[in-house]
């Protein structure tokens, strides 16, 4: 069935081919949280023939297999959570591309992660998580991996900052997301050296935990049952936000940071960890467009 686009709802994107069960079950639990309605989309993509392409026999298994995969999605989510409100929609056009124009309706979106290379991700028109999350109107949440069973540890969410607008938005959605699982906000800065570096490296380093400081400031008075840490790390941002998700529920990071990759709107932060972290990758847009 079809559920009205509600701006309060999340958006799951569904993959014909290879349904990823560790997604859609992220999505049923984070809807049953928020007691918001889960929308399941299949988009399929052009055919070469745009005259007759409701004719073509192609077109038709593309369709039957969308429809196939909407109905398996919408039963794994009433037989997790049943009092999770659930509608699918099958729709034309390139994955990516449908993913970012219904977001503009959605709290969040959520998709798998197919793990392409670098390169299939640019030109390959069935990239979906890189794409999706560099472009939607909203945070996007890329779940590659079930989520473990035997962490030890109080539950948290690990929060990139590094000063700018978007890791300011992150700490925001971190916090806001923490409160609604009980869980704890865990703020990261890490300090890499350049490879010209001419200044004082501790001086450096205590400035960015100022920023650091700054930014996390106020979100605890915010949210009263949200515990905030901090720390102030040395080494590749990547490496290390991808060490500390191994025991994170999530890692929240800000779409762009410094320097990031300005084709894509995708900082090279998010990229990485998009590869390597250990847990789901919440990327942040600094604010709604519109």
């Amino acid at each position: 069935m079809t559920i009205p686009a509600v701006r309060n709802g999340i958006l799951v994107g569904v993959d014909p081919r290879e349904q990823s069960v560790p997604a859609l079950s992220w999505a049923v639990e984070e809807a049953a949280r928020r007691r918001i309605p889960l929308r399941l989309v299949v988009a399929i993509p052009p055919t070469r023939d745009t005259h007759h392409v409701d004719t073509l026999p192609h077109y038709r298994a593309l369709k039957a297999q969308g429809e196939g995969a909407l109905a398996a999605a919408a039963g794994v989510v009433t037989g997790m959570r049943p009092e999770v409100p659930v509608g699918t929609e099958l729709l034309d056009g390139v994955p990516a591309a449908v993913l970012c124009r219904a977001a503009a309706q959605a709290r969040m979106v959520v998709v798998g992660s197919r793990r392409l290379s670098r390169p299939e991700e640019i030109i390959s028109a069935s990239s979906v998580a890189v794409p999706v999350s560099a472009r939607a109107d909203c945070p996007v949440v890329v779940v590659a991996r079930p989520e473990p069973t035997g962490r030890s540890g109080s539950p948290h969410l690990v929060v990139g900052v590094d000063g700018s607008d978007t890791s300011r938005a992150a700490v925001a959605f971190a916090a806001e997301e923490a409160s609604v699982r009980g869980a704890s906000v865990h703020a990261v800065a890490v300090w890499h050296r350049p490879i010209v570096h001419l200044g004082d490296e501790a001086a450096a380093v205590e400035e960015l935990r100022r920023v650091l400081s700054e930014t996390v400031a106020g979100w605890g008075e915010t949210y009263p049952d949200v515990e905030v840490t901090q720390e102030v790390l040395r080494g590749h941002p990547v490496e290390k936000l991808a060490t500390a998700s191994a025991e994170a529920q999530a890692v929240v990071v800000g779409r762009r940071g410094h320097g990031g990759y300005s084709g894509m709107r995708l900082g090279s932060v998010v990229h990485g960890l998009l590869h390597r972290a250990q847990c789901p990758v919440i990327t942040v847009p600094t604010h709604r467009h519109g």
